[in-house]
């Protein structure tokens, strides 16, 4: 985690927002400032509560350094990164100006981080939003959100997904202060990579979200959306960790760090009730976005085929190899047998014949590549084409693109990987964990290829135009990115057949019974 400080100076911009004045500092020819507060901490009576307006305060409020974030799995070191970033203020947000002033009325993207509902911060040096707003003369705003049992936990006595409507919070927060720092709140593109893809999908869904951005960038959405029942059994079995149940009145004396662990150590063994948790299960995914019927009424697909954001104008996309990073972190890389490539197939294929069409269409395929297509097709890659597809269906308009540039970093074994976007787009090359995919010295190809996308996205933003054709029933064009870019026909088009007819619909609760009971070695599943 980077802390930025600097000492006061006459230099230094201030703009007055709602709450009061702020004192933020200049970099590389922008103003930066960190750490807003966007709503009030969530935590003592407010855990597991709606986020609440923030308070004003008295006299210039330093914004120079991340506020911190909120408790955090343990997935790539985020909860020792938590622990040293420790406070209660969690919801705080950060905006990157190259005119700080009233009356620029520039383009507003604002980033919505992944990390799987479990993990992620807005203070991490991937997500710097300096050299996007700098060079595309937009003004960037990235936040903290509540995520894993925090953020997306089924609680009972509390609202459901709590991450989404921080997220709204923060946008409701851009709309009525974001002209302060040279934006214009008429023109907000929010932007999101994996878990802030489905976010972002999401949002598009949501009616506490309408009218607050007008376009929508969505990069490798996770098509993960729980049922209550799922989402509430998951909530029951991580409680039963901490020896207690999954209400609000249960949870809120239990310290945020604990109630984190608890989340991770029932993700590390959700392969024992696969049965009852279905495809999450195998994949090891406690938390995403419930379709409550209220806070989200439905999928983000369903939404949009019945035309919830045809106004919304969409650009949306994912990786050529999407799950080929996960697979090295499962240590599969390589190494996938026959029968987890059999298994793969048929948990996470659409419908009962998904094995025998999928070796049908790649017939040289082995199992490491029978298992990657599957995985990645059902996590990625079909719920970002879909989501396109929806929104066309509908009448609106959506981009579509596919990042097929293969990562040189790692000797080159990851190829257009999961993540690897996230530089790209933020031209941040030599900073941040996703940096080790670019490799230790940014290739000129790399370079290239950053300002292609950056450019793109930052065109988007200002005036809805990526730079190529939007995405049709009958020619299908997409912008592929690599060293030298071209438009094409969707080049995936042996899966589009195989998933055309599925519906991402919320997942089930696959068999009843007593997830909580089983993990105090009483009936209803495998004692622990």
């Amino acid at each position: 985690m980077t802390v930025a400080t600097s000492e006061p100076s006459a230099s230094d911009p201030e703009v007055r927002v709602a709450g009061g004045v702020l004192r933020g500092s200049r970099e590389a020819g922008v103003a930066v400032f960190r750490g807003i507060p966007f709503a009030e901490p969530p935590v003592g009576p407010l855990r597991f509560a709606e986020p609440r307006p923030v308070r004003g305060w008295d006299g210039v409020r330093p914004a120079v350094a991340y506020g911190p974030p909120p408790p955090q799995g343990g997935h790539f070191g985020m909860d020792a990164l938590a622990r040293d970033m420790a406070g209660d203020d969690w919801l705080t947000g950060n905006v990157w100006s190259p005119e700080p002033s009233p009356g620029a009325g520039l383009p507003v993207m604002v980033w919505i981080q992944g990390g799987a509902y479990s993990i992620g911060m807005s203070g991490l040096p991937e997500y710097d939003g300096g050299r996007l707003a700098r060079d595309g003369g937009v003004v960037v705003v990235t936040f903290n959100y509540r995520v894993g049992l925090e953020g997306f936990g089924q609680i009972e006595g509390a609202p459901a997904n709590r991450g989404l409507l921080d997220q709204v919070a923060a946008l409701e927060w851009v709309r009525d202060n974001i002209r302060a720092f040279g934006g214009d709140p008429d023109r907000v593109t929010v932007f999101g990579q994996s878990a802030g893809a489905g976010s972002v999908a999401a949002l598009l869904a949501m009616p506490r979200a309408a009218g607050l951005f007008g376009r929508a960038v969505a990069q490798s959405v996770q098509g993960t959306f729980f049922s209550p029942e799922l989402a509430a059994d998951i909530a029951a079995a991580c409680a039963a960790e901490l020896g207690t149940r999954p209400t609000a009145a249960d949870l809120t004396g239990v310290d945020p760090v604990r109630l984190a662990a608890a989340g991770d150590a029932v993700a590390a063994k959700m392969d024992r009730w696969a049965d009852r948790w279905g495809q999450v299960g195998h994949r090891a995914i406690p938390f995403s976005p419930v379709v409550d019927g209220d806070i989200l009424p439905v999928t983000p697909w369903q939404a949009l085929a019945d035309g919830a954001g045809r106004d919304i104008e969409l650009l949306v996309g994912h990786t050529r190899d999407e799950t080929r990073l996960l697979a090295a972190l499962d240590g599969l890389l390589g190494q996938v047998t026959p029968e987890q490539a059999e298994t793969a197939l048929k948990v996470f294929g659409p419908g009962r014949d998904a094995a025998r069409r999928y070796r049908d269409a790649f017939p040289a395929a082995g199992p490491d590549e029978l298992y990657e297509l599957v995985s990645s097709d059902w996590l990625f890659r079909m719920p970002s084409l879909h989501l396109a597809q929806a929104q066309t269906a509908a009448g609106g308009r959506a981009h579509v693109y596919e990042l097929t540039w293969s990562a040189p970093g790692m000797g080159g074994a990851l190829g257009a990987c999961h993540g690897l976007d996230v530089p790209l787009v933020f031209g941040n090359l030599d900073r941040g964990q996703p940096a080790v995919l670019i490799g230790e010295s940014p290739f000129p190809e790399a370079e290239e290829l950053s300002a292609r996308m950056r450019a793109a996205w930052t065109a988007f933003a200002a005036h809805g135009d990526p730079g190529w054709p939007a995405h049709d029933t009958e020619q299908r064009l997409v912008r592929l990115f690599d060293t030298r870019p071209a438009l094409a026909a969707y080049p995936e088009e042996a899966s589009r057949l195989i998933w055309q007819d599925h519906t991402f619909a919320a997942l089930p609760l696959c068999r009843p019974g007593g997830v909580a009971a089983a993990q105090r070695g009483g009936p209803g599943g495998a004692p622990r």
